[in-house]
C-alpha cells in the first residue's frame, strides 16, 4: 500500500538523480506512488485494455459501458465471452472484428490455463510481459500498462509509449524523439523508480496541453 512517506522518498530519489525531473517536480504537484488497482480483477483489466486500444478515454468509457450492459452490468467472464455470438457482440458494443477476435483469444487462453492470471502478480516483470504478449492482441505497451497500473510495479519503462518519448524529447531538449535504446539509457538514472518518473513525464505533457 502506498503512503505519503513512500511518495516523499520516491520524490527525493528522482530529484536527486535527475535535475530535469527535480525542476518538474518543483513545478508540478504529481502523485508518484498510488495503490494499484487489484480490486479490478486481472481478466477484466485486460478486457478493458483490449476494448480501449487506440481510442480516446471518452470513447472507451462509452464502449465499456455497453459491454457491461450486455453482460448484466458486470465485466464478462471468459466463458461468457466465448459463449456470446461474435457478430452480435461486435454490433452491440461497437467493437471492431479484430477486437472481438482478441477478446476471444484472451478468453481462450484464460479458460485453457495457458494464461495463469491467478499467479501473474507473483511473476517478475519480464515474465509478465512474456505471458501477456503471447495473447493475440496484447502487445508490449499493453503489458507495460498492466504492470504499472494493475500490478503496481515500480520500475517499468514503457518505451513504446509515444507520450513518454515525446515528453522526454521536450523536457530534456533533445533534437529528436528518443528511440528505445536512447530512452533506456537516459532512464537508467531513474531506477528503481522508472514508473514514477514516467508519471512525471505524463503529467508534464497533460499540463502542457491544458
Amino acid at each position: 500500500m502506498s503512503s505519503a512517506h513512500d511518495d516523499a522518498a520516491v520524490r527525493a530519489h528522482l530529484a536527486d538523480c535527475d535535475p530535469v525531473l527535480a525542476q518538474l517536480l518543483e513545478r508540478y504537484d504529481v502523485l508518484l506512488v498510488e495503490e494499484n488497482d487489484q480490486e479490478r480483477e486481472h481478466y477484466a483489466a485486460l478486457v478493458r485494455t483490449i476494448v480501449g486500444q487506440q481510442l480516446s478515454n471518452h470513447v472507451v468509457a462509452i464502449l465499456w459501458g455497453r459491454l457491461l450492459e450486455r453482460f448484466g452490468g458486470h465485466p464478462p467472464t471468459p466463458a461468457e465471452i466465448l459463449a456470446d455470438d461474435p457478430e452480435e457482440l461486435r454490433a452491440a458494443v461497437g467493437l471492431s472484428n479484430a477486437k472481438v477476435s482478441y477478446l476471444r483469444s484472451l478468453a481462450e487462453q484464460v479458460e485453457s490455463g495457458a494464461l495463469d492470471l491467478d499467479h501473474i502478480s507473483e511473476m517478475p516483470d519480464d515474465e509478465v510481459v512474456a505471458e501477456l504478449t503471447a495473447v493475440r492482441g496484447i502487445g508490449e505497451w499493453s503489458a507495460h500498462m498492466f504492470l504499472m497500473f494493475q500490478l503496481g510495479r515500480q520500475d517499468v519503462l514503457p518505451w513504446g509509449d509515444l507520450a513518454i518519448c515525446k515528453g522526454v524529447e521536450q523536457a530534456y531538449g533533445l533534437s529528436e524523439t528518443p528511440k528505445r535504446a536512447a530512452l533506456e539509457e537516459l532512464a537508467e538514472r531513474w531506477r528503481p523508480h522508472r514508473s514514477a518518473a514516467c508519471r512525471v513525464i505524463w503529467w508534464t505533457i497533460d499540463r502542457a496541453e491544458d
